[in-house]
């Protein structure tokens, strides 16, 4: 004989709603992905994701800096971060190399190719950068910005 279980309790349509209206998660990662793609496309001329820059320009230091420290920067797991910096090594535009002082840490220094790729990045970005903030008609991006890093 199967015993049958009661239905689980349905949520409300309201919540749905509640959640769309209300998620700071949700108009969040909808924002991102939005910001990403738009990047995404200013950057494709030059073989970048806005991803990759991001990376890229977090090297852009007086000293290379530590993985450990770009993936704080950059809210990543070293794995991840890890992943995200094969492609850029294959390309030449990064090296992996060992701390001099501390063999179990891994210091990440910007290529001449890197370096090279990023004058081309920096323009495209400030532009795209520019055309977002006048985008946003009734958000001061400064607040924006401290809000997003308060919540980080």
């Amino acid at each position: 004989m199967t015993v049958k279980r009661p239905a689980e309790p349905d949520i409300p349509y309201a919540t749905t709603l509640l959640v769309r209206d209300h998620c700071l998660c949700l108009h969040t990662q909808r924002a991102a992905r939005a910001l990403a793609r738009r990047f995404d496309e200013a950057m494709r001329p030059i073989g970048l994701t806005s991803g990759q820059f991001s990376l890229l320009i977090s090297l852009n230091r007086p000293e290379p800096p530590t993985l450990g420290s770009v993936a704080r920067l950059l809210a990543m797991d070293r794995t991840t971060l890890t992943a995200n910096l094969k492609p850029l090594e294959r390309r030449g535009l990064l090296v992996v190399a060992p701390d001099e002082t501390d063999k179990r840490a891994r210091r990440l220094r910007l290529t001449e190719a890197g370096r090279a790729l990023l004058r081309q990045a920096v323009p495209i970005w400030d532009r795209t950068h520019v055309e977002v903030e006048a985008a946003l008609s009734t958000v001061d991006p400064d607040r924006l910005r401290a809000g997003l890093t308060e919540l980080a």
